[in-house]
């Protein structure tokens, strides 16, 4: 079962079958997809359709590969901020959306209250985000900086 804030969604085999090979590979045909789930192509379309529509399939995208596109360094930051005040938290988190370098943007639970996941060509470029974005805004206090060697298992798409 799959919970959505605005309304329960009660999936059943078949439709967490077609999820599951659409996030292994978003651009399989419906006739490919249909056959490998055991469902008539036109069964499975209004599925995948009724997916879309509840919002439970968000969107489609390519998997880049970053490294080949000049990003060889991945961090892992954990921000804290000086104050717990929501203008401080909205002001941050659209910094946060204005930097190219930020590819994601969690709000945790924890000693801090953001983990960023940036994504940078090199040590210097890091080092210039570092000091130019992230340490220029005031409501930031504290930042914890986890430089990745290698990610064995990543599923993000």
């Amino acid at each position: 079962m799959v919970c959505y804030a605005q309304y329960m969604i009660d999936l059943d085999a078949i439709s967490h079958n077609i999820l599951r090979v659409l996030e292994d590979n978003g651009r399989i045909s419906n006739i490919d997809l249909a056959a490998r789930v055991g469902l008539s192509p036109s069964a499975c379309l209004r599925r995948v359709q009724e997916l879309e529509r509840t919002g439970i399939i968000k969107g489609y995208r390519a998997v880049l590969d970053r490294e080949k596109l000049g990003a060889g360094i991945t961090a892992f930051v954990m921000v804290g901020l000086a104050a717990h005040l929501s203008k401080d938290a909205r002001a941050f988190e659209r910094a946060m959306v204005a930097a190219p370098q930020v590819r994601e943007c969690h709000n945790i639970t924890g000693s801090v209250e953001y983990l960023l996941r940036v994504e940078v060509a090199d040590l210097p470029a890091y080092k210039d985000f570092h000091a130019n974005i992230l340490g220029v805004l005031p409501q930031v206090s504290s930042i914890t900086s986890h430089i990745s060697l290698g990610s064995p298992k990543d599923q993000r798409a």
